[in-house]
């Protein structure tokens, strides 16, 4: 014998409350009660109830999935942030579509738009360089990660890329260093732009040369720059310290330094990997952890799915500490030893 589908109608009338509470206390929804939802949730798990999400998705005309695409997925940084939506979206009953714009300016508005065309719920997009123009007029909600979206005000969980680049330059100029290297991306994307800003900004308040040869470029990844790294040792005149703009980048950083034989050059990497915290000496981190702004971008996505409507965007700015290792402690070699 077929077992009959529990319907919302059936734990209501065994709550002894309406449709509409036992729909708010599924869809945590806040304001209910504290005694009715653990009533309503009594009755949904002794029933057995469970959403119709197919059903849900046919009558709101949407699927109930977010998507996500990022610049790439191999970059650890964007891979843990896919990690913790992916978590958070269980716990609210959502699938995740996961989609790359393998940092390709001529695809990436091809693939949000593939997404759309899917009818997921929400997006949550790492953008790259596209103009996001294009998405003024759709009531899908979005949240963008990491960056601003060029040409569209939207809600956008980041950090203050400018001040925390400030951070590191100040933490190894007090340690005694003036040559400060730095390893970065494209300056066309914006946190790369604005990273290298803090760069030059600290070296202008601290008084201390700007030596253009010290600045490496276009490091897309770790082999881009554990190569730049590997040339600038061969340089007479190396810095004493280097600040690496990404966690990726800082990877092939320390494998140049280490094959080197140069662990004697201060570092700070702007977010940490695996690892990090383990190698000799251990790496000085800003803390940039991707699941921390992940889970309020995904936090925020959900919001403005579930109360629809037009809104104010809104910018949350999640603040960093420099966590000291013991990399971006080291003095330069004329001040070892002096008190």
């Amino acid at each position: 014998m077929t077992q009959r589908t529990v319907r919302l109608s059936d734990v209501a009338a065994a709550a002894g409350t309406s449709t509409k509470t036992v729909s708010r206390v599924i869809n945590g929804d806040p304001r209910v009660a504290t005694e009715t939802r653990k009533r309503i949730q009594e009755h949904v798990d002794s029933l057995g109830y469970r959403v119709d999400v197919m059903a849900r998705s046919l009558r709101r005309g949407v699927d109930e999935t977010v998507g996500v695409i990022v610049p790439t997925i191999g970059d650890p940084f964007f891979a843990a942030m896919i990690e913790e939506i992916e978590r958070i979206a269980l716990e609210v009953e959502l699938k995740v579509f996961i989609a790359s714009n393998s940092r390709n300016t001529g695809t990436e508005r091809a693939v949000v738009e593939g997404m759309l065309a899917r009818r997921v719920a929400g997006l949550i997009v790492a953008p790259f360089m596209t103009d996001y123009g294009f998405l003024t007029n759709i009531k899908t909600p979005v949240t963008f990660l990491d960056r601003h979206p060029l040409g569209l005000e939207a809600d956008v969980v980041l950090v203050d890329d400018f001040a925390e680049a400030q951070k590191a330059v100040h933490h190894l100029a007090s340690h005694g260093h003036t040559r400060i290297a730095l390893v970065v991306d494209n300056l066309e994307i914006e946190t790369s732009r604005l990273r290298r800003d803090g760069y030059l900004a600290a070296h202008q308040e601290l008084d201390l040369e700007i030596d253009e040869s010290l600045q490496f470029f276009d490091c897309a990844d770790a082999e881009a720059a554990e190569q730049e790294i590997r040339q600038m040792l061969l340089r007479q005149d190396i810095p004493t310290a280097i600040f690496s703009t990404r966690s990726e980048t800082s990877l092939g950083v320390v494998r140049a330094l280490h094959l080197g034989g140069r662990t004697d050059i201060a570092m700070v990497s702007f977010g940490d990997f695996v690892a990090a915290d383990i190698l000799s000496p251990s790496i000085t981190v800003l803390d940039h952890d991707p699941r921390v702004l992940a889970r309020l971008a995904m936090e925020r996505l959900v919001e403005l799915m579930r109360n629809g409507g037009s809104h104010e965007p809104r910018e949350i700015v999640v603040p960093l500490h420099l966590i000291p290792r013991g990399s971006g402690e080291i003095s330069p070699p004329l001040l070892e030893g002096i008190a």
